[in-house]
């Protein structure tokens, strides 16, 4: 094996689990972001040679992921416009294969299942810049650099759309509750 094929092997060892997570947080299906992280990796040995090194990394892998994610979610939103699909998230939908806490009732496990279900529709109407620096925050814990460095703008943008995705999210989810 050249040193090239090897180098490739070791950093899909080492990068695959974050980026089938990073897909699986945009499209909530195991295997849609498993594909997806096959289309990441096939594009980061197509351009690893024009790889510039001005970020690091695991960030410009993290880029990739992002972008073939939103992609993905677009073409999902075309085809649901032309109603050639039904929507994909997850089997039917993700919340079901999140089991519920021997603890609750099922009534508690149906609001929970609820909730998740309104969170996901106030996350799908967010634009995609605002939606992505949200989770990378609030879901992944990046800080406000690194979510710079990988959606390559300024602290201050990341700043201001995290902010804009909060109160979006507040003004969906309070009208929701507040008609119950």
């Amino acid at each position: 094996m050249t040193s090239k094929e090897e180098f490739f092997r070791n950093l899909v060892l080492e990068h695959q689990e974050m980026v089938v997570n990073t897909c699986y947080r945009f499209v909530f299906n195991r295997e849609d972001a498993e594909d997806l992280a096959q289309d990441v990796f096939m594009e980061v040995h197509r351009s690893l040679d024009q790889f510039r090194e001005e970020a690091k990394l695991s960030t410009w892998i993290y880029r990739i992921a992002v972008s073939k994610s939103l992609d993905h979610l677009r073409r999902m939103k075309r085809k649901k416009r032309f109603g050639s699909l039904k929507r994909l998230i997850g089997a039917e939908d993700p919340s079901e294969e999140i089991a519920a806490p021997s603890y609750e009732t099922p009534a508690e496990a149906l609001a929970e299942k609820e909730r998740f279900r309104m969170l996901q529709n106030a996350l799908d109407t967010l634009p995609d810049s605002q939606k992505t620096a949200f989770l990378l925050s609030k879901q992944d814990g990046y800080s406000n650099q690194e979510i710079a460095d990988i959606l390559n703008t300024s602290v201050s943008a990341v700043e201001s759309l995290v902010h804009r995705a909060k109160k979006n999210l507040h003004e969906k989810l309070h009208a929701y509750y507040s008609n119950q």
